[in-house]
């Protein structure tokens, strides 16, 4: 038997309709954590998405997040491995985190463990645990499943978001206050992508935020052939209902996708992009 672990940073919850999809296909979750001053939070368990972004609000400085250490990982692995099963963890991206550096030295001392480095962040490392999931699902072993995911899924994982304002790309540092400032008055909101397990601005659309995503979503969709159409995410942080509804109503209309998931994104995205950002996330051929 093979079982599927990841960290908290793959955001398969929605915390509007209470959505967990971990639980849904059995995914053993281990969350990071928030520092806010001299207080520590678990991800996911301790504060959400939505009451880590009312305490910045206050804040000239962003929380800081920590991977979850050697000795946490092992004891998650233990218990995932004492019945005889093997296990695939899916960390984030290495350029982002030690959490995947830590997961391979506990998955050493355990045995039967088979870390991925999904080079990536948010339901972007969601696509990487489901597909695990699904092999799992066909008894793959462990082996299979990993050489299976660094070869044909991690790769082909296309995750961007829009952001809506630049605050919090200020307040940690990736952008400066002039800059925003003249972004704002442009009316300029980035879109951001991960490439090569790194996020980059690809692109600067000008308009309110709801005519941008409007761009956005046919930008990434429209006759595109390169697609897997087995499912697709939108993944935002405290974004209104409507414009998700319009989003996924878009979505419908330039792309025949089986699934369509609505999550909301946890703490590592909220506390670097701040509120009203949102993505599409999917894996091309």
């Amino acid at each position: 038997m093979v079982k599927i672990s990841c960290e908290s940073t793959a955001d398969l919850l929605n915390e509007v309709n209470g959505t967990n999809i971990y639980a849904e296909r059995g995914i053993s979750v281990i969350p990071l954590f928030v520092r806010i001053g001299d207080e520590e939070f678990r991800d996911g368990v301790d504060i959400t998405m939505t009451s880590l972004l009312e305490r910045c609000a206050d804040l000239k400085t962003l929380p800081k997040t920590a991977a979850p250490d050697v000795s946490r990982l092992e004891e998650m692995f233990t218990e995932l491995t004492k019945d005889g099963s093997e296990v695939v963890h899916i960390a984030i991206s290495s350029d982002f985190s030690s959490s995947y550096n830590n997961a391979c030295t506990a998955a050493e001392h355990v045995g039967n463990v088979y870390v991925v480095d999904s080079r990536n962040l948010s339901t972007g490392i969601g696509h990487v645990v489901l597909e695990a999931c699904d092999m799992a699902d066909k008894g793959k072993s462990g082996a299979e499943i990993k050489k299976y995911l660094d070869e044909e899924i991690v790769p082909k994982v296309e995750t961007s978001f829009v952001l809506d304002g630049l605050d919090y790309m200020v307040k940690g540092g990736r952008c400066s206050a002039v800059a925003a400032l003249g972004a704002n008055l442009l009316q300029l909101h980035p879109s951001i992508e991960v490439i090569d397990g790194k996020m980059k601005v690809v692109k600067k659309y000008r308009g309110s935020w709801e005519r941008c995503l409007r761009s956005y979503i046919k930008d990434r969709l429209e006759g595109r052939e390169d697609i897997r159409f087995k499912r697709i995410f939108i993944t935002c942080t405290s974004t209104p209902e409507e414009i998700v509804n319009e989003v996924e109503s878009l979505v419908k209309e330039y792309a025949d996708f089986v699934e369509i998931r609505r999550t909301t994104a946890g703490c590592t995205v909220a506390s670097h992009c701040g509120p009203r950002t949102l993505g599409i996330l999917f894996i091309r051929k």
